[in-house]
C-alpha cells in the first residue's frame, strides 16, 4: 500500500457524534486529555477506528466500565475497538491521553509557540491531541474544560465559566474536529464590540503578548469591517456572543478559522506604520476577512471530506477578494489578483504538481493546500458569478446557505444549488472543478461587410493522469473599440461551449479593435497575434481597466522576451508606457501597476508558455536594460510625478495614500538607474513609515549601496521579529544575481536566523527563490543550499519543508544544464532515510 486516499473510497462514518466533552489538563511534557464522545451507531457489526498519532493511551473505557486490552487494538494510527466491545445503542467512550506539547517541533495539534500553548487542526491535526474520528464530516457540538497556570485560557464558542486556573467553554454550532482550537498563555487583549444587523453586541478581543498591544488597532478594526461587508454583501450575521482572535509567533500556516476562535501567525495581526508596510496593512486586513467569512463558508457549512477542500477554500478567497475591491480601489485589486494566479497557480497548471481544483486521490493533504485550491478555485466562483450576473448569483448563495447549512459538503451539492436557482445545466462547467490544467484560447478575427467575427479554439495541454481534456465552459467578457477609441459595442459575456466557436457582430461601420477577456473572466491564456500598435492603442483607450492594464503588460513581456532573444526592441513600449507617467486622470495605483515591469519568472513562465527555453541570465539582463532605457527616455516625467506623490501628514494606510507611495517607489526605482540611487538615500533618511523606508532600502541593495544600512536595519530591529524577517527577505530577493547564493549563506549562519520558527525560515527561503536568475544560477549553487535546508528542516516541520519544495516545480522551463541540476538535489532529497510522507510525496511528484 503506498497510502493513496481515492476519492472514489469515499463512506460515511458509521457512527455518529452528537457531543464531545474534553478536558486538558496543560503540562510542557506531559498534558492530559481526557475524552467524551457520544456515540451511536449507523451501521450494525461495524467496528469503531479513531484516528490518532503520537499519543500515549492511559484509559480507555465504554459507559464507565474499562475496555480490556483484547477488546481493542491500538496502533501507530490510531485506535479501533472491535464490534463485540460495543453497545447495540447510543453509548460514551472515554478515553486519557498523554502528549507533549514542547516537544512538538510540526506544529500541528497542540503544541507550544514561546511558552504559549496552541493549536492547529487543519487539516489532520487533531488526531495528534486525542483519540477521535479525525474527518471533517463528523460533526459534534464541543464542551471544552481547560486546567493549567496560564492567566488566559481559550477555546471555542463562549465562555460558560472559569475560576483560578480553569476555564470552560461551549460551542453551541456542531462542527468537525479541524475547527476545534485551544489556546492557552499570558496574552492581553485589544477589546472592541459589533452590534450586528439584528441589533446582537458582539464582543471583539485581538489577544498579543505583552508589548504588541499597541500594534492591534488595525486588525480590530478589519473584524469589525468585515462583519459588516459579510451582513451587506450575502446577508451573514455572525452567531456567537464573542469572537477572539489570536496571534502567534510560531505558525506553519496564514491564519486558521477556528469557529470564534481565530488563530493567526503575528504578521498578519500586528502593524503600526515604523513597522508594517502598506502590504502588509492589506493582507492582514484581506486575511482577517478570509478566516471571518468562513464562519459561514468553512464553519456552518464545512466540506464532506479533504477532495472537496476548494469548496471552503475557493469560495472564502473568492469572498475576502470581493471584500478588499470594496475596501479599496477594485480594478488594482482585480489586477493584482491575477498577476499572483498567474506567477503563482500558471505555473503550478505548467508543471509537475498540476492538479484539479478538486482532485481525485492523494497521499498527503497537506501538500493540497496549493494555489490551484484557492485562488484558481475563486476564479472558479468568479466565473459563476460572470455567467448568473449579480443577481442571479446572490440568489445561488442564499439558496446555498439555506439548503446546507450545518451540512458537510461536496461540489456536487454547490452545482446543483446553482443549477437550481438559475435552471440552467453547469454539467460542463463542473469540469473547471474535475480537470486540471489552464485552457490555451486561440483567437483569430475577419471583418467583411459590416459583420466583425470572433473565432475561438480552446486546448488544455496534458497534465499529470489527465492526457486528454474535453471542452470547457469559458465565459468570455469582449468590447470592440472604434478607430477613434470609442466603444462600439459594450461588454458581452460570450459563452464557448465547443472545441471551435465563432461569434458575430453585425451592422459596424468599420473594423474594431477588440478588448477580449475583460475583467479577466476566465483563468485561461489567450493567444492572438497582436501588433504593438493594438497595443498601444489598448493601453491608451481601453474602458477596461484590466484590459487596459494588459495591453501595456503583455507590450512590456513581448520586448523582453524579443531583447533575450538578441532582437531590437523597446521603443515602441517607451513610447506608449510614457504618455501616462504623468496622467493624473489615472489613479497613481494603477499607474504604479502600469510602470511596473513584468516579474523575472513571468518572463520565464511566457516564454515556456510559447514553447522557448527560458535563460534566466538572458531575462535578468534584458529587465534590467528595460529599465534604464525607460528611466533615462522619461527621467523628467518619473521625477516630476516622484514629486507630486509625496505623501504629507501623518501615515495612514488608506487606499488613496497607499496607492500615492507605490507610484512613488516605482518611479523611485526607476530614478535610481539614472540618480546612482541618491533620491533612495534622502528618502531612507526622512522616511517616517516602513513602507518608503524598506522602498529606499530595496533599492539601495539593487544598487549594491546598502550594506551599512543593512547592519543599522537589523541593529535597530533586531528585536522586532517581523521586522527582521523582511530583513532578511529583502537583501537576499534583490541582491545582484552572482551573489545570491553566497549571501544566503552567510544569512544562514547570522544567530538571527532561527530557522526553527516557520517565518523566519520562509523569509530566508523565499527570498532566494524569488531571486529568479540567482536561484537558477548555473552552477547550481542556489538548488543546492535549497535542497541542503529541506532536509535539515523536513524531520522537524515537513509541512513547511514539502510546501517550500515548490520552489522546484519549473525545472522544466529551462536548459538541460540546469534541468540536470534541479533533478540530482530532488532525487538528493527523495533519497534521505527517514523522510516525511509530506516531503516525499512533493519530491515524487515533482521528478514526474
Amino acid at each position: 500500500m503506498d497510502g493513496t486516499t481515492y476519492l472514489s473510497d469515499y463512506r460515511p462514518y458509521p457512527f455518529t457524534l452528537d457531543r464531545v466533552a474534553l478536558t486538558f489538563r496543560l503540562a510542557p511534557k506531559a498534558t492530559r486529555v481526557m475524552a467524551k464522545l457520544h456515540l451511536s451507531p449507523r451501521e450494525a457489526g461495524a467496528a469503531l477506528h479513531l484516528d490518532g498519532e503520537q499519543l500515549k493511551l492511559i484509559s480507555i473505557a465504554i459507559d464507565g466500565q474499562a475496555l480490556k486490552p483484547a477488546d481493542y487494538l491500538l496502533s501507530d494510527t490510531g485506535l479501533t475497538v472491535h464490534p463485540a466491545a460495543l453497545p447495540e445503542g447510543e453509548f460514551t467512550l472515554e478515553t486519557e491521553v498523554e502528549i507533549a506539547p514542547e516537544d512538538n517541533t510540526a506544529l500541528e495539534g497542540l503544541y507550544m509557540s514561546n511558552g504559549m500553548y496552541c493549536t492547529q487542526n487543519e487539516a489532520e491535526g487533531f488526531r495528534k491531541i486525542t483519540f477521535y474520528p479525525d474527518r471533517p464530516d463528523v460533526m459534534a457540538r464541543f464542551h471544552v474544560r481547560i486546567e493549567g497556570d496560564k492567566p488566559v485560557l481559550l477555546s471555542n464558542g463562549n465562555p460558560v465559566g472559569q475560576g483560578e486556573g480553569w476555564a470552560e467553554w461551549d460551542d453551541p454550532w456542531p462542527k468537525p474536529c479541524y475547527l476545534f482550537a485551544l489556546v492557552a498563555g499570558d496574552l492581553v487583549a485589544t477589546h472592541g464590540t459589533f452590534t450586528t444587523m439584528s441589533g446582537r453586541k458582539v464582543d471583539l478581543n485581538v489577544w498579543v503578548r505583552p508589548g504588541d498591544e499597541d500594534r492591534t488597532d488595525y486588525a480590530l478594526g478589519a473584524i469589525q469591517r468585515s462583519m459588516k461587508w459579510d451582513e451587506e454583501a450575502f446577508g451573514r450575521e455572525y452567531d456567537l456572543d464573542l469572537f477572539n482572535l489570536v496571534a502567534v509567533g510560531d505558525f506553519n500556516m496564514g491564519a486558521m478559522e477556528n469557529k470564534g476562535l481565530n488563530i493567526f501567525n503575528s504578521k498578519l495581526v500586528l502593524a503600526s506604520p515604523e513597522t508594517a508596510t502598506d502590504f502588509d496593512y492589506e493582507r492582514i486586513e484581506g486575511v482577517i476577512g478570509h478566516e471571518y467569512f468562513h464562519n459561514w463558508t468553512g464553519d456552518r457549512i464545512t466540506c464532506r471530506d479533504w477532495f472537496q477542500l476548494c469548496l471552503k477554500e475557493g469560495l472564502t478567497v473568492f469572498r475576502d477578494q470581493s471584500f478588499t475591491s470594496d475596501m479599496r480601489l477594485g480594478p488594482v485589486k482585480r489586477i493584482e489578483d491575477v498577476i499572483a494566479l498567474r506567477t503563482r497557480q500558471f505555473r503550478e497548471d505548467a508543471g509537475p504538481l498540476a492538479h484539479p481544483p478538486r482532485p481525485d486521490h492523494y497521499r498527503e493533504i497537506n501538500n493540497f493546500y496549493t494555489t490551484t485550491v484557492y485562488e484558481k478555485g475563486a476564479e472558479v466562483v468568479r466565473m459563476l458569478k460572470t455567467l448568473l450576473g449579480d443577481a442571479g448569483f446572490r440568489a445561488a448563495m442564499d439558496l446555498y446557505f439555506a439548503r446546507h447549512d450545518g451540512q458537510a459538503c461536496t461540489i456536487e451539492d454547490w452545482i446543483k444549488v446553482f443549477e437550481d436557482a438559475s435552471g440552467r445545466d453547469l454539467s460542463q462547467f463542473k469540469r473547471w472543478y474535475t480537470d486540471a490544467g489552464t485552457p490555451h484560447l486561440k483567437v483569430s478575427e475577419r471583418f467583411d461587410g459590416g459583420t466583425y467575427t470572433l473565432s475561438f479554439r480552446q486546448s488544455t495541454r496534458p497534465t499529470p493522469g489527465q492526457d486528454t481534456k474535453p471542452p470547457r465552459l469559458i465565459p468570455i467578457a469582449v468590447g470592440l473599440l472604434g478607430p477613434n477609441g470609442d466603444e462600439l459595442v459594450p461588454t458581452q459575456v460570450l459563452e464557448m461551449t465547443e472545441a471551435e466557436q465563432s461569434f458575430r457582430f453585425e451592422g459596424l461601420g468599420a473594423k474594431p479593435v477588440p478588448s477580449i477577456l475583460r475583467g479577466f473572466s476566465a483563468p485561461v491564456v489567450l493567444e492572438r497575434e497582436t501588433s504593438a500598435e493594438e497595443r498601444a492603442f489598448l493601453l491608451a483607450h481601453d474602458s477596461d481597466a484590466f484590459n487596459r492594464w494588459e495591453a501595456g503588460s503583455a507590450l512590456a513581456r513581448d520586448t523582453l522576451i524579443a531583447m533575450t532573444e538578441g532582437r531590437d526592441a523597446g521603443s515602441d513600449y517607451l513610447d506608449a508606457i510614457g504618455m501616462l507617467i504623468g496622467d493624473e486622470s489615472l489613479d497613481p495605483a494603477f499607474r504604479a501597476l502600469l510602470l511596473r515591469l513584468p516579474f523575472e519568472d513571468e518572463i520565464a513562465q511566457t516564454i515556456a508558455t510559447r514553447g522557448g527555453v527560458a535563460d534566466p541570465d538572458a531575462i535578468h539582463a534584458a529587465r534590467e536594460t528595460l529599465a534604464r532605457d525607460l528611466a533615462a527616455r522619461h527621467e523628467a516625467a518619473l521625477s516630476a510625478t516622484y514629486e507630486a506623490c509625496a505623501v504629507a501628514g501623518p501615515y495612514a494606510p488608506d487606499a488613496e495614500p497607499a496607492g500615492r507611495r507605490a507610484l512613488r517607489l516605482v518611479c523611485l526605482k526607476l530614478l535610481a538607474l539614472v540618480d546612482a540611487g541618491a533620491r533612495a538615500e534622502a528618502l531612507y533618511t526622512a522616511a517616517d513609515n516602513m513602507t518608503e523606508s524598506l522602498g529606499a532600502l530595496s533599492v539601495l541593495i539593487g544598487l549594491g549601496k546598502a550594506e551599512g544600512k543593512l547592519a543599522a536595519f537589523r541593529a535597530k530591529w533586531q528585536d522586532n521579529p517581523l521586522v527582521i524577517d523582511k530583513w532578511f527577505t529583502t537583501q537576499i530577493a534583490l541582491c545582484p544575481p552572482e551573489e545570491a547564493a553566497e549571501r544566503a549563506a552567510t544569512l544562514a549562519a547570522d544567530p538571527l536566523f532561527n530557522w526553527k520558527n516557520p517565518n523566519r525560515f520562509r523569509a530566508l527561503m523565499g527570498g532566494l527563490s524569488a531571486n529568479h536568475a540567482g536561484f537558477h544560477r548555473k552552477d547550481g549553487a542556489g538548488y543546492r543550499f535549497y535542497a541542503d535546508w529541506l532536509i535539515r528542516l523536513d524531520p522537524l516541520n515537513p509541512q513547511t519543508a514539502a510546501r517550500l519544495s515548490t520552489a522546484f516545480e519549473t525545472w522544466a522551463r529551462y536548459d538541460a544544464g540546469r534541468k540536470e541540476k534541479i533533478r540530482a538535489e530532488l532525487s538528493r532529497i527523495a533519497g534521505q532515510p527517514g523522510l516525511s510522507r509530506d516531503l516525499s510525496e512533493m519530491t515524487a511528484r515533482l521528478l514526474g
